[in-house]
This record gives structure tokens, sequence and C-alpha cells, in this order.
């Protein structure tokens, strides 16, 4: 105990301990000593935590750019097949001037949200019957890892066996690229929930779905986002893949753009093709992250 408020419980001279005067003081240090505390957790201000977050991402571009750059000033390949970034940053810009590079994004990402949607549905419902019917768990744990470990593309084969050379093919592979990811962060997450919630959430008359709903799937939430950060990945590259081996009609997706510069050998383009894709996944990685740190800052999970 701090020695002033001994002191002043303590005392002689002082208010007798349990008196209105003594129990002021006390609540008066014990707010200042509170404010202390506060202070020296006080976060930055959200310009400087933007910047924190910035600087590193611009450091490794920088880094990336430079190293680049030295490996096509040393010849080890000719420009017209590695160009440096003096000539892949101007076609860059053209590209993003043009209407069709825009409808081309545009039908990429339809494709991905769609088919990460239907991963989200079918990967929550399984993890959701395999995390607690142990029988299932027993049966079809250790598929699921396999199905999450094999490659996507060697889905492709049976994808166009299905349903030909169209847009099913390609949602097929993405559906069986994220959903085991999913799956098995419902499933992590559901190992992880405290038995002694599950207890008091039993005590207090929840069963089935109203225990799903009101106390297993919020205490597993952390673990399942990281399962939906982990699936995006392999949904992304899913579909990445599927657009390159599946070409529907004329439409003009990223996988799309990436083949024809390929086959043009047009190698500024396809590089610059292949930036946008790459810039895309960072961008949807840094959501999940901010969503993640949300999540636990919340829980009062954030570090200090």
């Amino acid at each position: 105990m701090d020695p002033d408020i001994r002191t002043s419980m303590g005392s002689g001279s002082g208010p007798a301990a349990g008196s209105p005067m003594a129990d002021s003081a006390i609540s008066r240090q014990i707010a200042g000593l509170d404010a202390l505390e506060m202070v020296a957790r006080s976060r930055p201000g959200p310009l400087r935590r933007v910047w924190a977050s910035l600087w590193p991402v611009l450091a490794a571009v920088a880094i990336a750019v430079g190293v680049w750059e030295v490996v096509v000033l040393s010849g080890w390949k000719p420009t017209y097949v590695l160009p440096g970034p003096a000539d892949v940053f101007p076609q860059l810009w053209k590209d993003v001037r043009e209407s069709a590079f825009w409808s081309g994004l545009g039908l990429t990402m339809r494709r991905a949200m769609i088919g990460f949607a239907l991963a989200i549905i079918v990967g929550a419902a399984i993890g959701a019957v395999v995390s607690r019917v142990r029988f299932l768990r027993v049966a079809f744990g250790s598929l699921i890892t396999g199905l999450q470990t094999m490659p996507s593309i060697a889905w492709f084969p049976l994808a166009i066996l299905l349903f030909q050379i169209s847009e099913s093919a390609i949602l097929f592979v993405i559906v069986l690229g994220a959903a085991p990811s999913i799956a098995n962060g419902l499933i992590a997450g559901v190992d992880y929930t405290p038995p002694i919630l599950l207890r008091a959430g039993k005590i207090l008359g929840l069963r089935g779905i109203a225990l799903y709903r009101h106390l297993i799937l919020p205490a597993s939430l952390p673990a399942f986002v990281t399962g939906l950060k982990q699936g995006w990945a392999f949904a992304w590259r899913s579909l990445m893949a599927g657009e390159l081996l599946v070409i529907i009609g004329h439409h003009t997706s990223l996988g799309v753009r990436l083949e024809y510069a390929r086959e043009n050998i047009d190698a500024p383009d396809m590089i610059a093709t292949m930036i946008v894709i790459l810039v895309i996944g960072i961008v949807i990685d840094r959501l999940f992250s901010a969503a993640d740190r949300t999540l636990r800052a919340r829980r009062g999970l954030e570090p200090s």
C-alpha cells in the first residue's frame, strides 16, 4: 500500500480510518495513480498509427524495386524478357486509364467475392458440424486438412470434366481451395473455447443452436477470422490459376490479361498485371489484419 495512504489511515494526527475524510483522501490518491497509468498507456494519435503501419510497407516496396532494378542492370536477362521499373510502371499507368482494365478487374473481383462467399458458407457449415460431432471429427478431420494442403490447380481437370469451360468450374475450385481452411479455423476456435464457458452456458440453459449462436461462435471468432484470412489466400490463388486455365469467351479478367501478355511476349504488361494482383492480395490481407486487431482490442487482447 502507498506510504501516504498508510500515513493517512494510521497516523494519530490524521483522520480516523473509515471516516469520510480518510475515504476521500484514499479515493483521490487512487484516482491519481489511475490517471498516471492511463497516461502511460495512452495510444499515439491516428496519424502516428497510420505512419507506423505504413512506413514498413513503403520501405519494403523501395527495397524490392531497388533489387529489381539492380537485377535488370546486371544484364541477367534481356529487357524484353525482364523489363525494369522504368518500363513497367508507365505501362501500369497506361493500363489503369483504360476502361477494359477496370472491367477485367471487376470481373475478377466478382468471381473472387462469389467464390469466397460460397466457401465461407460451406466451410462454416462443415466446421460447425465436425467440431461438435466426435464421430465426424475422427472420420473427416484428417481429410479436411488433406484437402487444405492439396494444390488448387490439381482440381481443375476434374472441374473442367464436371462443368466444362464455365464459371462454375472456376467457382468449384475456389470453394474447394478455401473451404477447408475456413472449416479448420472454426474447428480450432471451438476446440479452444474454455470449458468453463461451456459449463456456464449449459447452466444458463443454452443448448443446440442457441449454444452455438450465443457462446461457441463468439468465443471462437478470433480463430475463425484467422481461418477466413487463410481461406481468402487460397481462394485468390485458386482464382488466378482458374483464370489462366479456364478462358471463357473474350472476357478480359486479370488472369486472361496475364495469359495474353505472355502469349504476345509483352513483358511490361505482364509484370504490370502481376503487380495489380499482388497489390490486391496485400490490401485484402491488411483488411483482415485490421479486423483481427479490432476484435482483439474489443476483447482486451490488444498488446499495450
